[in-house]
């Protein structure tokens, strides 16, 4: 203490002679205290010219607003909005809306490592220089570029340069004469539909993308798609709704009255969303977490989950097995009832085909197979109706959506005379046959892949003898199948299958069976509770796994089952969904230039890339080993080996749009055809019809 106190008093007795020199020599008072300059400074710091409206266009989907200031042009810093409107008198507030990323956005764009000019390989540039110069004192930039490419040897050594940098900066002028030589060059040799585009996401910037897509588009060049080879929009949502990711916006969450965060850390990846998570919980919501790790969004969780990492599909068809054996069988939910009957295709009729001795789930069953005609009856799916005592098409399948009025709707009506529909869920519920149609019991086999190997289990399901086209068929519904499917019996003297069940999932998932069971029951109760106020929060944790359309479908089926799909506070919630394209039918016809052409060449990313870069030379999976053996035994549908044979049984089928199409240039092709005589679109494509034909 004697120490500290008289290093005290010799600090002070410095100080005290310095001020007494500066009073001596009479010094100014600010140099006496070092100076305000800094004042100014700080001052400068924070002043600016204008101010900006703005967000970040970087593939975010919380579009948050910003004010952006700007002095002399330059960026100098940027601060959140707090202008939203009210979402609700009872809810909280949009803002602040951000992030640190987005706080520290305008450090990007003046970092030293943003490149702000185009640069080109030094060899290239040297060859290609030394090329134009070649074709004479008119410079022939197509020439060039050609005789480049005819230099076999030349080129070989330029693309093994690729990927070791040696980049120097040129002007825009160069680079674009450069591209666009390479551009016609490619079109005039090869055909246009060799010309592969990317272009920035409609996320990023509409503008960037619709004018990118739309040169591309109005070339006739092949524009690639961006997010499924990086696995970021679920496939999932169009193959069950048509429609991608059109999910609620975050506010949303507030409604709900039981959340599932299901593969989606928030407070990271959905930072200006996230409080709306944490705020549900202080109006009751309960929240289950589903992680395999304790990660941000966990800690706000009553339950957390911590399924293996690619195992949730696992766990969610235990989940939906509880679901459906509690609310559907073991005791029946109307509400559930009446929302599978309107709004799933649950109650649809499905044939059942034998191969190779096992009956198989086919295809649906058409209004054509029932004998009905008219407008695209091959299209249209059937439901048995208790009111006519008779197969039935309802409003609302594909086939209706073209062609006819007032029937593309979820109304429960037949598509054809308008009456009311009462359709049956399920067959082993009594209802009244006739000679058309007797109910029956059939041991129907399912893949399963939980094994060492694929292999088919069976389970008895209640079907119904059908005759369709005057021949007898064995029919079932959707529900009955999904019911079998995930290990129920319908059956006094058969168990029900282990598999698909909650003991079944924990060697897989690590997930207690008692803990699946609980939410999966909460889940339920709640959505029974509130009208379907359950809602699912989705993230990429999931979707960046193999199949992963289905294992969103079996997360998907809770919602369904519950009836929380297309519910305020139900449902479920994706991170990619809130960014609407608003202008979109015209935005459309820009960028994909339909006003000139149709249509346009368009190409999915995965496949492009599979083929371009060589993977599928390195390829390891073995599509049959993937599937039963017995559905592979001399069937004409079964899968080929290789899946760049599956590939190429997609494209030739005409399920898979690929491009190029044609092993010569399709310029070439118009103008043989014209040497035949064609004088019409027509005749080119009946001259191009017939030559495909004759090999």
């Amino acid at each position: 203490m004697r120490h500290s106190g008289r290093q005290a008093l010799r600090q002070f007795g410095l100080r005290l002679r310095e001020l007494g020199q500066n009073l001596l020599h009479r010094k100014d008072y600010a140099e006496r205290m070092g100076g305000r300059q800094w004042e100014d400074y700080y001052r400068r710091r924070w002043q600016y010219d204008k101010v900006v409206r703005s967000t970040h266009g970087v593939n975010c989907t919380g579009s948050c607003s910003f004010d952006v200031f700007v002095k002399d042009g330059v960026i100098v810093w940027e601060a959140q909005k707090t202008d939203y409107p009210s979402a609700h008198p009872d809810f909280p507030d949009y803002e602040p809306r951000g992030c640190p990323r987005g706080v520290s956005a305008s450090w990007y764009v003046y970092s030293p490592l943003r490149v702000r000019h185009p640069l080109i390989r030094a060899d290239l540039l040297q060859r290609w220089r030394t090329a134009l110069a070649a074709t004479g004192p008119v410079s022939d930039p197509v020439l060039a570029w050609a005789r480049l490419m005819d230099d076999t040897a030349a080129r070989a050594q330029s693309h093994a340069r690729r990927g070791k940098g040696g980049f120097v900066r040129v002007s825009w002028e160069e680079a674009e004469t450069m591209i666009a030589a390479a551009l016609v060059h490619t079109i005039k040799k090869y055909g246009p539909d060799r010309v592969f585009g990317f272009t920035p996401l409609p996320a990023m910037s509409m503008v960037g993308f619709a004018s990118g897509a739309r040169f591309f588009n109005l070339l006739g060049g092949s524009m690639i798609s961006f997010y499924d080879w990086y696995c970021d929009l679920p496939p999932a949502s169009p193959q069950i709704w048509g429609d991608q990711t059109d999910v609620p916006e975050s506010a949303d969450w507030y409604n709900a009255g039981y959340i599932i965060a299901w593969g989606s850390n928030i407070p990271l990846t959905r930072t200006p969303d996230a409080h709306f998570y944490v705020e549900a919980r202080y109006r009751g919501t309960k929240i289950a977490a589903v992680s395999p790790d304790y990660a941000d969004y966990a800690k706000f969780a009553d339950h957390w989950l911590p399924a293996k990492a690619g195992t949730d599909a696992a766990l969610a068809l235990a989940m939906a097995r509880v679901v459906l054996n509690e609310c559907y069988l073991a005791r029946r939910v109307p509400a559930f009832e009446d929302y599978a009957l309107q709004f799933t295709d649950l109650p649809c009729l499905v044939l059942l085909e034998e191969q190779d001795g096992a009956l198989l789930a086919g295809r649906f069953v058409r209004a054509d197979d029932v004998g009905r005609q008219g407008n695209n009856p091959q299209w249209k799916t059937v439901v048995y109706d208790q009111n006519r005592k008779a197969p039935a098409v309802p409003n609302g399948s594909i086939g209706t959506r073209y062609g006819e009025q007032g029937t593309w709707n979820l109304r429960l009506q037949d598509c054809e005379d308008g009456k009311e529909l009462a359709p049956v869920l399920s067959l082993a519920e009594p209802f009244v046959g006739n000679s058309d149609f007797t109910p029956v019991r059939a041991t129907v086999h399912f893949p399963r892949f939980d094994a060492e190997s694929p292999a088919l289990r069976s389970m008895d399901i209640p079907c119904a003898r059908m005759k369709i086209m005057g021949r007898e068929r064995l029919v079932t519904t959707v529900f009955d199948l999904l019911t079998a499917d995930l290990g129920l019996s319908r059956y006094a003297d058969q168990k029900d299958d282990v598999y698909a069940s909650p003991e079944w999932q924990t060697p897989i998932t690590g997930v207690p069976a008692e803990q699946a069971v609980r939410v999966a029951l909460e889940f339920a109760r709640n959505a029974e509770q509130t009208g379907g106020k359950s809602m699912i929060i989705m993230g990429a944790g999931i979707n960046h796994w193999y199949n992963n359309d289905l294992t969103y479908r079996a997360i998907l089926a809770l919602t369904t089952l519950c009836g929380c799909q297309g519910v305020n506070g139900g449902g479920w919630a994706h991170y990619v969904g809130q960014e609407k394209v608003r202008p979109l039918s015209g935005w459309t016809t820009v960028s994909m230039a339909s006003d000139w052409i149709e249509p346009p060449r368009l190409q999915n990313g995965t496949s492009f890339y599979y083929f371009a870069t060589d993977a599928w030379r390195y390829e390891l999976l073995d599509m049959k080993a993937m599937c039963p053996p017995a559905l592979n035994n001399g069937l004409s549908n079964s899968l080929p080996a290789h899946p760049a044979d599956c590939n190429a049984k997609a494209v030739r089928m005409g399920w898979l749009p690929f491009y190029p199409q044609f092993n010569e240039n399709p310029l070439e092709v118009c103008h043989k055809a014209q040497e035949a005589g064609a004088t019409t679109p027509d005749d080119t494509i009946h001259h191009a019809v017939q030559r495909l034909k004759d090999g």
